[in-house]
């Protein structure tokens, strides 16, 4: 009796299973941001009907709390039609009169992200920006706020860099666009008198902070990196490469004021990468150096002699926060209190089962 052959057989079946799962997972997220984008404009177009009948007919602030209580009585089931989150609404519509950019930018970030972006940045270009960021990289809420709250919008692109002189476009806008300044590693906690290698040891213990605020794109290479010219073995502090602008990013720590020979170095350990690992496919090798502090002018002045892409960043650990700032966090001794404390509670809720 020949033998019955499968109606499904492994390899085949299980190529069109994932195929299925993917379309209906691509289907998904489509129909999820349709909704969103919808939800959005209408919000908008209800803040604008507002707005245009308290300016047409002189209604007070007090119409949208019966607003609220009547579309509630209309509509039991939905929550989005509250008197707090109408006024949301007003100042949505109040905030960006052009219908356009609402559905341009606005409409693809949820409603929350836009309340968030409402309540903690003032400037409508800088509220923009963050928008179109958020859409970019899919921050969630949460990770939204810390990039507010951290003034990446100041910082991104703040650095002394000379990109635009050896590097091409558009490629020196965007690596532009990859330097801060300053660079805010509050994560950390090092001593004053601490030296390059324990800040190092620091970014390294903490490298899932360290790279969330680089930013989207670097993959980590390698601390110490070594790199070896002419028998002599030279070590980078950092190695990274960036995905996004295809290319080698050095990054040298330093932790007192820039000084004109620093240049100098990075200048080697660019060209190094350039000439050893560097790619056909790849893009000009970029050096970052990330000193305590600088001096704008002398960095301008020592950067001007390097033909290689190099970028002069600041950066801010706890300890350097300003003094109103740092009395408002907690102390170790205080955090180990309050997890003791949770402990103990813990413990005996679980003794009174």
């Amino acid at each position: 009796m020949p033998k019955q052959t499968s109606l499904f057989p492994d390899d085949n079946y299980a190529e069109f299973l994932n195929g299925l799962k993917q379309r209906i997972r691509t289907a998904q997220i489509k129909a999820a941001l349709a909704v969103n984008q919808e939800l959005v404009l209408l919000y908008w177009q209800i803040g604008q009907e507002i707005l245009a009948r308290q300016e047409e007919r002189g209604w007070g602030s007090k119409v949208i709390d019966r607003l609220a209580k009547d579309l509630k009585r209309e509509f039991p089931e939905v929550k989005g039609v509250s008197s707090r989150n109408l006024k949301y609404m007003r100042t949505f519509a109040e905030a960006y009169p052009d219908e356009a950019i609402v559905q341009g930018v606005l409409a693809q970030i949820p409603w929350y992200h836009n309340i968030a972006l409402l309540e903690k940045v003032k400037a409508p270009e800088a509220r923009l920006w963050y928008a179109q960021k958020t859409v970019k990289n899919g921050w969630s809420r949460n990770v939204l706020v810390i990039q507010i709250e951290s003034d990446l919008y100041r910082r991104q692109g703040g650095a002394a860099t000379n990109f635009d002189r050896t590097l091409p476009q558009p490629q020196s806008d965007l690596a532009k666009q990859l330097v801060k300044d300053p660079y805010h590693f509050d994560f950390l906690t090092i001593s004053e008198g601490a030296n390059e290698r324990e800040l190092e040891r620091g970014l390294i213990d903490h490298i899932r902070n360290f790279l969330m605020e680089l930013g989207l794109g670097f993959a980590f290479l390698g601390s110490q990196y070594p790199i070896v010219v002419s028998d002599k073995e030279f070590r980078l502090d950092l190695l990274f490469y960036h995905v996004h602008l295809h290319c080698y990013v050095v990054v040298d720590l330093k932790m007192g004021e820039f000084e004109p020979q620093y240049s100098g170095q990075m200048s080697f350990y660019v060209a190094a990468v350039d000439n050893q690992m560097r790619s056909d496919r790849d893009e000009p090798t970029i050096g970052i150096i990330l000193c305590k502090s600088k001096d704008r002018t002398i960095v301008e002045y020592a950067l001007q002699g390097s033909q290689q892409p190099i970028g002069v960043s600041t950066y801010q650990v706890q300890s350097q926060l300003p003094p109103d700032i740092q009395k408002n966090l907690p102390t170790v001794e205080q955090l180990e209190m309050e997890l003791s404390t949770a402990t103990e509670k813990i413990e005996d809720n679980t003794d009174s089962k």
